[in-house]
């Protein structure tokens, strides 16, 4: 098997009925691939085409499997064309045991697609025995026998990015004004009117957080730093577990009176400090992107 810890912009994610390709294309999706379920091996060409035409800017997932019943048999075609062009791909191949996949197909309560007259075992049977030179041509193959979903989607992302989940979770951390309404999207809101407001120095009135000025006013005052170290350690503290339980993006609102000055100034600063921890985060400011700051 290849190395599989480089990054890819086409998976062809393939493997046994229930073990996980559902869930494996909703990762997918969270880690900002466009997907297309039980895709004819046949149109992977105009696919692959298209993808390419993108210049690898968009990233594909394409699950291809026997619920493609006679079309499934040109997967092999389908690779043998890729294997001789200069495409990038991945074959992600999905395993688990028997007694696994008995389970899950119970308790969904449907019917395995070569579902016969033979029990259920049988029908796994004849799929692993069709599904063995697919495998054999799969880069990355993945026993999901004792995965739960976050744990799925952490095993793929790291498979198919390079990347560990905790590198890809996005802190998006935004400043805005309580008197233009609290936010409703945020997962944490912090306020911070207890700093001392730069509104009322009239020098700095018509400055915002992002002046260095205001800034420095803000920071002045030991109880703005103290807020950020605080925050950053809380943050850095909390971030492992919200990925345990597959949380891919972490909204936090930092809010002032009018989210012109206190808000804007320690975002950034907050932004920054996590950053030099390692976290992916981004910062942004409600109300200066929607002209409600005046400014000089």
């Amino acid at each position: 098997m290849q190395d599989i810890y480089n990054s890819t912009s086409f998976i062809i994610l393939t493997g046994l009925s229930g073990a996980g390709k559902t869930q494996s294309m909703k990762a997918f999706e969270d880690l900002n691939f466009f997907c297309i379920d039980n895709l004819p091996p046949v149109l992977l060409k105009q696919v692959m085409e298209l993808q390419a035409s993108s210049g690898g800017q968009r990233r594909y997932a394409v699950a291809m499997d026997i619920r493609g019943k006679e079309y499934f048999e040109q997967l092999g075609e389908a690779l043998d064309w890729l294997e001789n062009s200069d495409y990038d791909y991945k074959v992600v191949f999905l395993e688990c045991n028997d007694s696994v996949l008995v389970r899950r197909f119970s308790e969904v309560r449907r019917a395995h697609p070569l579902a016969g007259k033979g029990s259920i075992y049988d029908s796994i049977a004849l799929e692993r025995k069709m599904l063995a030179p697919i495998r054999e041509r799969s880069h990355i193959v993945l026993d999901t026998s004792g995965f739960k979903p976050v744990n799925l989607k952490a095993h793929l992302s790291t498979a198919v990015t390079g990347k560990p989940l905790d590198e890809l979770m996005l802190l998006d951390v935004f400043s805005f004004g309580f008197k233009y309404g609290a936010p409703v999207d945020a997962d944490m809101v912090f306020d911070v009117r207890f700093v001392p407001n730069p509104y009322w120095v009239p020098e700095l009135k018509h400055t915002n957080g992002l002046d260095a000025e205001c800034a420095d006013y803000v920071f002045r005052h030991h109880v703005a730093d103290y807020f950020v170290r605080t925050a950053t350690e809380t943050l850095t503290t909390l971030i492992p577990h919200y990925i345990a339980e597959g949380r891919s993006r972490l909204t936090i609102g930092i809010g002032c009176s009018g989210g012109q000055h206190r808000s804007v100034a320690i975002t950034e600063r907050l932004v920054q400090q996590l950053r030099q921890c390692g976290a992916n985060c981004q910062a942004r400011h409600r109300e200066i992107e929607a002209g409600n700051v005046k400014t000089a």
